[in-house]
Protein backbone atom coordinates (compact mmCIF):
# COMPACT_ATOMS: atom_id res chain seq x y z
CA UNK A 1 0.00 0.00 0.00
CA UNK A 2 1.27 3.39 -0.87
CA UNK A 3 0.72 5.94 1.53
CA UNK A 4 2.20 9.49 2.64
CA UNK A 5 4.21 9.53 5.81
CA UNK A 6 5.86 12.23 7.62
CA UNK A 7 9.14 11.72 10.02
CA UNK A 8 10.67 14.32 12.23
CA UNK A 9 14.49 14.49 11.86
CA UNK A 10 17.03 16.87 13.39
CA UNK A 11 19.69 15.32 10.87
CA UNK A 12 19.66 12.93 7.75
CA UNK A 13 22.17 10.75 7.16
CA UNK A 14 23.06 9.30 3.08
CA UNK A 15 24.44 6.40 1.80
CA UNK A 16 25.56 7.08 -1.77
CA UNK A 17 25.63 3.60 -4.16
CA UNK A 18 22.25 2.94 -4.76
CA UNK A 19 20.82 6.11 -2.92
CA UNK A 20 21.78 9.39 -4.07
CA UNK A 21 23.98 7.44 -7.35
CA UNK A 22 23.34 4.66 -9.70
CA UNK A 23 26.57 2.97 -9.92
CA UNK A 24 25.48 -0.39 -10.88
CA UNK A 25 26.48 -0.88 -14.28
CA UNK A 26 30.28 -0.24 -12.71
CA UNK A 27 29.73 -2.12 -9.65
CA UNK A 28 28.77 -4.94 -11.68
CA UNK A 29 31.58 -4.82 -14.61
CA UNK A 30 34.23 -4.53 -11.48
CA UNK A 31 33.02 -6.94 -9.49
CA UNK A 32 31.75 -10.02 -12.01
CA UNK A 33 35.73 -9.06 -13.11
CA UNK A 34 36.48 -9.96 -9.80
CA UNK A 35 34.61 -13.01 -9.78
CA UNK A 36 36.02 -14.85 -12.34
CA UNK A 37 39.34 -14.10 -11.62
CA UNK A 38 38.43 -16.24 -8.11
CA UNK A 39 36.70 -18.63 -9.82
CA UNK A 40 32.98 -17.70 -7.68
CA UNK A 41 29.79 -17.28 -9.69
CA UNK A 42 28.91 -13.61 -10.14
CA UNK A 43 24.96 -13.66 -9.57
CA UNK A 44 26.46 -15.14 -6.31
CA UNK A 45 28.76 -12.49 -5.25
CA UNK A 46 26.63 -9.45 -6.01
CA UNK A 47 24.07 -10.40 -4.08
CA UNK A 48 26.79 -10.12 -1.32
CA UNK A 49 28.57 -6.69 -2.47
CA UNK A 50 26.12 -3.79 -2.71
CA UNK A 51 26.56 -1.33 0.73
CA UNK A 52 29.96 -3.32 2.50
CA UNK A 53 33.57 -2.44 2.23
CA UNK A 54 34.97 -4.51 -0.55
CA UNK A 55 37.38 -6.24 2.16
CA UNK A 56 34.36 -7.00 4.07
CA UNK A 57 32.44 -8.60 1.04
CA UNK A 58 35.87 -10.55 0.23
CA UNK A 59 35.91 -12.19 3.62
CA UNK A 60 32.12 -13.46 3.22
CA UNK A 61 33.08 -14.87 -0.38
CA UNK A 62 36.59 -16.10 0.66
CA UNK A 63 35.96 -17.01 4.20
CA UNK A 64 39.80 -18.70 4.36
CA UNK A 65 41.38 -15.87 2.93
CA UNK A 66 44.08 -13.96 5.17
CA UNK A 67 42.24 -10.09 5.47
CA UNK A 68 45.57 -8.55 4.80
CA UNK A 69 45.20 -10.24 1.17
CA UNK A 70 41.33 -8.78 1.21
CA UNK A 71 42.66 -5.31 2.31
CA UNK A 72 45.44 -5.52 -0.55
CA UNK A 73 42.82 -6.50 -2.89
CA UNK A 74 40.13 -3.92 -1.92
CA UNK A 75 43.38 -1.42 -2.49
CA UNK A 76 43.02 -2.60 -6.32
CA UNK A 77 39.16 -2.86 -6.90
CA UNK A 78 38.91 0.67 -5.06
CA UNK A 79 41.35 1.95 -8.45
CA UNK A 80 39.42 -0.20 -10.90
CA UNK A 81 35.48 1.54 -9.48
CA UNK A 82 37.01 5.12 -9.20
CA UNK A 83 38.60 4.74 -12.87
CA UNK A 84 35.22 3.52 -14.24
CA UNK A 85 32.08 5.88 -14.21
CA UNK A 86 30.71 4.91 -16.97
CA UNK A 87 27.16 4.80 -16.71
CA UNK A 88 27.13 6.16 -13.69
CA UNK A 89 24.07 8.70 -12.93
CA UNK A 90 21.99 10.34 -10.06
CA UNK A 91 18.83 7.96 -8.72
CA UNK A 92 16.29 10.71 -10.02
CA UNK A 93 15.05 13.00 -7.92
CA UNK A 94 18.60 13.15 -5.78
CA UNK A 95 20.09 16.46 -7.04
CA UNK A 96 16.65 18.31 -6.58
CA UNK A 97 16.71 16.69 -2.82
CA UNK A 98 20.09 17.46 -1.88
CA UNK A 99 19.81 21.46 -2.64
CA UNK A 100 16.87 21.25 -0.29
CA UNK A 101 19.47 20.08 2.24
CA UNK A 102 21.26 22.71 2.32
CA UNK A 103 21.92 24.92 5.56
CA UNK A 104 20.48 21.88 7.52
CA UNK A 105 22.09 18.98 8.91
CA UNK A 106 23.15 16.17 6.82
CA UNK A 107 25.97 13.91 6.03
CA UNK A 108 27.64 11.45 3.34
CA UNK A 109 27.71 7.70 4.95
CA UNK A 110 29.70 5.92 2.35
CA UNK A 111 31.51 2.34 2.35
CA UNK A 112 33.17 4.07 -0.69
CA UNK A 113 36.57 6.28 0.06
CA UNK A 114 36.98 9.49 -0.58
CA UNK A 115 38.48 9.00 -4.20
CA UNK A 116 35.71 6.85 -5.92
CA UNK A 117 32.81 9.18 -3.94
CA UNK A 118 34.40 12.23 -5.49
CA UNK A 119 34.47 10.67 -8.61
CA UNK A 120 31.30 8.92 -8.57
CA UNK A 121 29.14 12.16 -7.24
CA UNK A 122 31.04 14.23 -9.96
CA UNK A 123 30.06 11.59 -12.90
CA UNK A 124 26.28 12.20 -11.28
CA UNK A 125 26.86 15.74 -11.39
CA UNK A 126 25.79 15.76 -7.70
CA UNK A 127 27.69 18.11 -5.09
CA UNK A 128 29.39 16.26 -2.29
CA UNK A 129 27.89 17.30 1.20
CA UNK A 130 30.28 19.36 3.58
CA UNK A 131 29.98 16.29 6.25
CA UNK A 132 31.31 13.22 4.95
CA UNK A 133 31.94 9.93 6.52
CA UNK A 134 33.87 7.48 3.89
CA UNK A 135 35.97 4.22 4.16
CA UNK A 136 38.96 6.12 5.72
CA UNK A 137 36.71 7.29 8.53
CA UNK A 138 36.15 3.96 10.05
CA UNK A 139 37.14 0.86 11.46
CA UNK A 140 34.33 -1.12 10.28
CA UNK A 141 32.39 -1.94 7.31
CA UNK A 142 28.39 -1.59 7.17
CA UNK A 143 26.36 -3.51 8.66
CA UNK A 144 28.76 -2.44 11.75
CA UNK A 145 26.81 1.03 12.98
CA UNK A 146 29.88 3.07 13.18
CA UNK A 147 29.80 5.33 10.47
CA UNK A 148 26.40 6.23 11.15
CA UNK A 149 27.16 6.87 14.50
CA UNK A 150 30.21 8.92 13.45
CA UNK A 151 28.38 11.02 11.50
CA UNK A 152 25.54 11.49 13.59
CA UNK A 153 28.34 12.26 16.57
CA UNK A 154 29.91 14.99 13.77
CA UNK A 155 26.48 16.52 13.45
CA UNK A 156 26.44 17.06 16.87
CA UNK A 157 22.88 14.84 16.92
CA UNK A 158 21.64 12.27 18.99
CA UNK A 159 21.45 9.01 17.03
CA UNK A 160 17.63 8.67 17.78
CA UNK A 161 16.88 12.01 15.85
CA UNK A 162 18.51 10.78 12.76
CA UNK A 163 17.18 9.69 9.83
CA UNK A 164 18.89 7.35 7.70
CA UNK A 165 18.71 6.56 3.77
CA UNK A 166 19.98 3.50 2.14
CA UNK A 167 19.06 1.32 -0.56
CA UNK A 168 21.17 -2.21 0.76
CA UNK A 169 20.59 -5.15 3.57
CA UNK A 170 24.32 -3.80 4.87
CA UNK A 171 23.03 -0.61 5.01
CA UNK A 172 20.11 -0.71 6.54
CA UNK A 173 20.97 -3.30 9.01
CA UNK A 174 23.71 -0.24 10.04
CA UNK A 175 21.18 2.12 10.22
CA UNK A 176 18.95 0.02 12.34
CA UNK A 177 22.13 -0.96 14.93
CA UNK A 178 22.75 2.53 15.41
CA UNK A 179 19.08 3.11 17.08
CA UNK A 180 18.23 5.56 13.78
CA UNK A 181 14.82 5.33 11.21
CA UNK A 182 15.78 4.03 7.72
CA UNK A 183 14.17 5.29 4.92
CA UNK A 184 14.50 2.57 2.20
CA UNK A 185 15.42 3.89 -1.56
CA UNK A 186 15.13 1.44 -4.63
CA UNK A 187 14.29 -2.10 -5.02
CA UNK A 188 16.78 -3.53 -3.03
CA UNK A 189 15.70 -1.80 0.15
CA UNK A 190 12.52 -3.39 0.50
CA UNK A 191 13.23 -6.57 1.19
CA UNK A 192 15.23 -5.55 4.46
CA UNK A 193 12.50 -4.04 6.47
CA UNK A 194 13.36 -0.26 6.69
CA UNK A 195 10.67 1.91 8.27
CA UNK A 196 9.49 2.93 4.90
CA UNK A 197 10.27 2.73 1.15
CA UNK A 198 10.58 5.10 -1.61
CA UNK A 199 10.82 3.75 -5.58
CA UNK A 200 13.58 7.05 -5.60
CA UNK A 201 14.20 10.20 -4.64
CA UNK A 202 10.96 12.28 -5.78
CA UNK A 203 9.56 10.57 -3.73
CA UNK A 204 10.72 12.75 -0.33
CA UNK A 205 9.79 16.39 0.06
CA UNK A 206 12.02 18.10 2.61
CA UNK A 207 10.38 20.81 4.91
CA UNK A 208 12.64 22.75 7.56
CA UNK A 209 10.47 22.70 10.74
CA UNK A 210 11.10 26.58 12.65
CA UNK A 211 12.12 24.59 15.77
CA UNK A 212 15.77 23.53 13.77
CA UNK A 213 13.97 19.91 12.96
CA UNK A 214 13.57 18.62 9.28
CA UNK A 215 10.22 17.32 8.52
CA UNK A 216 10.13 14.65 6.00
CA UNK A 217 7.28 13.95 3.86
CA UNK A 218 7.55 10.14 2.49
CA UNK A 219 5.63 8.99 -0.44
CA UNK A 220 6.02 5.15 -0.02
CA UNK A 221 5.21 1.88 1.59
CA UNK A 222 5.99 0.67 4.89
CA UNK A 223 5.24 1.66 8.43
CA UNK A 224 6.89 5.02 9.36
CA UNK A 225 5.38 7.19 11.79
CA UNK A 226 5.87 10.85 13.08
Amino acid sequence: MTATAVLTARALLLDMDGTLVNSDASVERVWRRWADRHGLDGDEVMKVVHGRQGYASMALLLPDRPMKQNHADNARMLAEETADTEGVVEIPGARAFLASLRGLPHALVTSADVALSTARMAAAGLDLPAVRVTAESVGASKPDPEGFLKGAAELGVDPADCVVFEDSGAGIAAGRAAGMRVVGVGPRAGFHDPDVVVRDLTQVRVEAGSDGTVRLHVTGSGRAGA
